[in-house]
């Protein structure tokens, strides 16, 4: 009788194996075989990380292999599985591989294709075409849409991490990650030892050096003794955490009035400041998305603020970035001044400062939540709902998206939510 030797591998992860009943059935064109026990006597089956082989007898010949059905019941008490794939010899001496990387949950079912990747006029038969079709159907309960507050991208329909499928929550190594990646952040920030700085203002810019003492590396101590300097600030805008905001400026706004005058000292190619835009040596960075946000209150005895600068920059003679001068509101006035280099030392520092202030809150906000988080998460529950795992879309998609959603809820959850990390530190509040 031909026979089939089966091969599983259960995943590396914590918490990967299982002492529940495995079955597995094999589907071809010409036929299935019966729904088989996959065990060994005296053997623990299907521990982590283990790679195990199982003999498959049937009662004829199944033609082409186009899907294996794999089966968890319940032996004790329902014990989560992780099955990273499956490989079938078949009885001519071929190999067939058939990706899983899923959790098997309580008494749950997986049918597998083959790990070719195959759009759906590929599809031959009609069981490949059903498969196709129910996969989707299946995902779409599982993987709902919803509208988490109104102007935020469509997300998952779930309100916890603990609520989303847990194919897509974060395994226990990557929870474990987080958490003493936390405990390090806090550590190094020695936040214990300096909260109550957090709570009032500052006294002196040697406070800095206090906060970051325990983070040494050559990078870090070098910006410590450079950050005031404006060749510092010009280089974050296209090395720092938010290189997006610089602009080319091929005609300054009338918002921003800036003269030659103003910079004429600055200027170092004996060219008017419109002669520089015209060349191209001109940039600019507004902020403008900053204006009329209500500042948030994280402490009743300390008063907050937020600015929408414009900050002007200057690619100098020596190809350094450079800022020109800097304007703290959208609407220039008496109120409002331009700010220049060549003003007083701790004015023009301030400047900067406000200028660094929102650009933190135009990367957290912007560039990094909804840019990169958000808007990602759209195509990841996009993905989920309408391409089944042999499409080549989903196997180039799937890495980029791997834990996206789960961080994302875990946002939703704890960060920006109601009374979140947001609410409590932030200047812009969430």
């Amino acid at each position: 009788m031909p026979s089939y030797t089966v091969t599983v591998a259960t995943g590396s992860q914590w918490f990967a194996g299982t002492d529940d009943y495995i079955y597995i059935t094999l589907v071809g064109t010409e036929g299935c075989s019966e729904r088989t026990l996959l065990d060994k006597p005296l053997y623990n089956d299907f521990e982590r990380g283990a790679v195990d082989s199982y003999d498959v007898t049937v009662g004829e010949n199944l033609g082409e292999l186009e899907l294996v059905k794999i089966e968890k019941k319940k032996y004790w008490v329902q014990d989560d599985w992780y099955c990273k794939y499956i490989t079938v010899k078949t009885p001519s001496g071929d190999y067939v591989e058939f990706p899983c990387f899923h959790w098997l949950v309580d008494d749950k079912e997986v049918v597998l294709r083959d790990g070719k990747a195959l759009l759906p006029k590929d599809d031959k038969t009609r069981l490949v075409k059903q498969h196709r079709h129910k996969e989707l159907e299946s995902r779409r309960k599982t993987y709902r849409w919803r509208e988490w507050q109104p102007g935020i991208p469509m997300s998952i329909d779930a309100n916890t991490h603990k609520e989303l499928p847990r194919d897509i929550q974060f395994d226990s190594e990557k929870g474990v990650d987080f958490i003493l990646n936390y405990s390090k952040a806090i550590e190094n920030l020695c936040v214990n030892q300096f909260m109550h700085m957090f709570q009032s203002s500052w006294n002196d810019f040697a406070d800095f050096e206090r906060i970051f003492v325990r983070i040494k590396n050559t990078i870090s101590e070098y910006v410590m003794q450079h950050w005031k300097e404006d060749f510092m600030f010009g280089y974050q805008y296209l090395n720092g955490c938010n290189p997006v905001m610089i602009q080319k400026c091929t005609k300054l706004p009338e918002k921003f009035p800036v003269t030659h005058d103003m910079v004429a000292d600055c200027l170092e190619r004996e060219m008017t400041l419109e002669e520089e835009i015209e060349a191209g040596n001109i940039y600019i960075a507004d902020y403008e998305l900053m204006e009329d946000i209500s500042p948030n209150s994280t402490d009743p005895c300390t008063l907050q603020y937020l600015a929408a600068p414009i900050c002007l920059l200057y690619n100098n003679s020596q190809s350094k970035i450079l800022p020109l001068a800097i304007q703290l509101g959208q609407t220039p006035g008496k109120d409002n001044p331009i700010f220049l280099p060549s003003d007083g030392q701790y004015d023009w520092m301030l400047a900067k400062i406000w200028v660094r202030s929102s650009d933190f809150h135009i990367h957290q906000t912007v560039t990094h939540l909804l840019r990169t988080h958000l808007v990602s998460e759209v195509f990841g529950v996009a993905m989920f709902r309408q391409l089944p795992a042999v499409h080549p879309a989903y196997k180039l998609l799937l890495p980029h998206i791997r834990f996206t959603i789960a961080i994302n809820t875990k946002a939703r959850e704890q960060l920006i939510c109601e009374f979140g990390i947001f609410d409590k530190v932030s200047d812009g509040g969430g």
